[in-house]
């Protein structure tokens, strides 16, 4: 500026108005304001906010090579994910703060990312990210851990020290068509009526799941893409599919509508689209006829099996249909008043049908979440038994077969729900419980490879799984990796600030939260978690064994056996079997009352 202002404020806007506002617009971002030199943009979506981030960087490259170093524009850029408050179109909060002080740290030509943009994007980019440490910023009462984005550089060079923390999904076989079905719209006006939609969308990537010859994002990715303003293309790039199919439901009374679009991702064609007008008993011949349309547009071989087990309709029901997917949609929000409420939208579909193995499976399921996170007294046997009539009904019905694992690794019969766990993963590898279950299975056997494997799958599965990255805390340092859980164990933090954000009546995101951040050193924040534990569920008496673990990790040994003594007087059968092999109980495992309720619970 100071050789010649007229000339770098020239090239500054020329670089503007032909690469950064384009490059933003088409990431979907939104320039906030300018600030002299620089500018702050806000993203819906960080993996779209890094993607432009590089974009610009890369375009700069090349506008420069032919300039000279002492003329030349260089950007820094900062990317950071958190919370904002907007007022007057403008962005306030600690995120901005934060974003604006990794990009003070960001190099010349380079992008600085926090760890929570790391671990989020993953390596849905193909990018390598380099470990700068945590970074004491100005004005910033905590250091960041930041890592710069190796522009250039390509993931297969990266060391396990800074692999992507968040694998997103497979990617497909190259031999393989691969296809994403977004969450169909509710055309219904009734918001009441998006388990229906959700449902049927669920219901097409089921079927098409069962096509061997055919690469299906599992349900639980595609879903974040609700309510984005994103183009297929785009999902295709971000998912690494060929194909995405979107649509939408309208239910009016006794009569459905159903409009089917097969775009191609490569470059937003349109490959197929169909209107279906009919009556709501029709439902399953409408799917069939969206699943065979689709094999048939990406020409892939259907099997005769899985051409029965497509068309074989799980009920001839359309009411237990109905109650089975308000069931699941509660199921999928896993709070234990949804699941409750789940449960008996199961078992009104079971009364309407007796022989809806599905429906079975869903009670079956409920029951051990609400046994193995919400501390019920709901007994194996009584979980077995369900199982049982799932299975009976359809013995190769994965979700019954995870249910049934946990069912027998509570009645300790291990080698049967070793056996459960790998038959619902053969059936469905993308199946959240099974790996979820199996995990925990794995670690509680010492079998700490396999735990780290499927803790990392389930959180693929799930975005919104704060638990498995709150185990994976106490899996991988056993593993030689301690800077990984570490890492984790940020992830669960923020995923556990959300849950407790949307669902504030459930306490189990704040009781893990806490003593992951007691692990981690953070005394203040772990008991001001623990306090919003205890003051959702005061009388939780898994609240109050976790608490123990809060402050044995604290080190405030007499609270932590106060709680225990009082936990074990009202706890029964495994659950007073819990706290012999916990490592968060290591810090008070030779104090001598310990040792004393030890041999009480031997």
């Amino acid at each position: 500026m100071g050789r010649d202002e007229a000339g770098t404020l020239a090239a500054l806007k020329t670089h503007r108005t032909e690469l950064l506002d384009a490059a933003i617009a088409e990431h979907h971002g939104r320039i906030v304001k300018l600030t002299g030199d620089g500018m702050l943009v806000e993203f819906s979506s960080v993996v779209n906010a890094v993607a432009c981030a590089v974009k610009i960087q890369n375009g700069m490259q090349v506008r420069n090579a032919d300039v000279p170093s002492d003329r030349r524009i260089e950007f820094r850029v900062g990317v950071h994910l958190g919370d904002i408050i907007v007022e007057d179109d403008d962005i306030f909060g600690d995120g901005v703060n934060v974003a604006a002080r990794i990009e003070s740290v960001a190099t010349p030509g380079g992008i600085a990312v926090s760890a929570a943009v790391r671990d989020n994007v993953g390596n849905r980019l193909d990018l390598a990210f380099e470990d700068t440490g945590e970074q004491a910023l100005k004005n910033i009462e905590r250091p960041v851990r930041v890592f710069n984005v190796a522009l250039g550089v390509p993931p297969a060079g990266i060391s396990s020290a800074v692999t992507p923390t968040v694998p997103p999904p497979a990617s497909a076989a190259p031999d393989r068509p691969s296809i994403a079905v977004l969450p169909f719209n509710n055309m219904s006006g009734d918001p009441e009526q998006e388990y229906f939609s959700d449902g049927i969308t669920e219901d097409i990537i089921t079927d098409l799941s069962k096509i061997s010859g055919l690469h299906v994002i599992a349900r639980n990715t595609a879903f974040t893409y609700r309510g984005t303003s994103v183009t297929m293309t785009q999902v295709a790039q971000d998912l690494g599919v060929r194909f995405v199919l979107e649509g939408s439901v309208r239910k009016a009374g006794e009569r459905v509508r159903i409009t089917g679009q097969l775009i191609d991702g490569k470059d937003g064609s349109l490959v197929w689209a169909d209107r279906y007008d009919r009556d709501l008993t029709d439902i399953f011949a409408i799917q069939d006829d969206i699943t065979h349309t689709i094999v048939s547009q990406l020409k892939v071989r259907i099997l005769p099996e899985e051409k029965a087990a497509i068309e074989r309709a799980p009920t001839e029901n359309i009411e237990a249909y109905t109650y089975y997917l308000r069931g699941r949609q509660y199921l999928h929000l896993r709070t234990r008043a949804f699941l409750t409420l789940g449960r008996r939208m199961f078992a009104r579909a079971v009364e309407l049908d007796p022989h809806y193995a599905r429906a079975y499976a869903g009670m079956a399921t409920c029951d051990s979440l609400l046994a193995s996170w919400h501390q019920m007294e709901i007994s194996a046997d009584d979980i077995l038994a369900i199982t049982g009539r799932a299975l009976a009904i359809d013995p190769d019905l994965a979700e019954a077969h995870a249910a049934r694992g946990l069912a027998l690794s509570f009645a300790n019969r291990r080698d049967e729900a070793a056996a459960a766990f790998a038959r619902a993963l053969s059936l469905d590898p993308d199946g959240y419980e099974a790996n979820y279950y199996f995990a925990r299975f794995s670690f509680a056997n010492g079998e700490l490879e396999a735990a780290a494997r499927h803790f990392i799958r389930a959180i693929e599965i799930e975005p919104d799984d704060y638990r498995s990255p709150l185990h994976l805390q106490n899996v991988l340092p056993s593993l030689g990796r301690p800077e990984e859980g570490e890492r984790y164990a940020r992830l669960g933090l923020e995923r556990a600030e959300k849950a407790l954000m949307e669902h504030p009546e459930g306490s189990g995101p704040a009781q893990l939260g806490a003593a992951a951040l007691a692990r981690l050193g953070e005394r203040d924040r772990a008991k001001e978690w623990l306090a919003r534990a205890m003051a959702i569920d005061p009388d939780d008496i898994h609240a109050q064994y976790n608490a123990a673990c809060v402050y044995a990790l604290l080190g405030e040994t007499d609270r932590a056996i106060d709680i225990l003594e009082s936990y074990l007087a009202h706890a029964s059968g495994e659950r007073k079997r819990w706290f012999i092999h916990d490592s968060d109980l290591d810090p008070i495992r030779d104090h001598p009352r310990y040792q004393k309720l030890l041999e009480i619970t031997r």
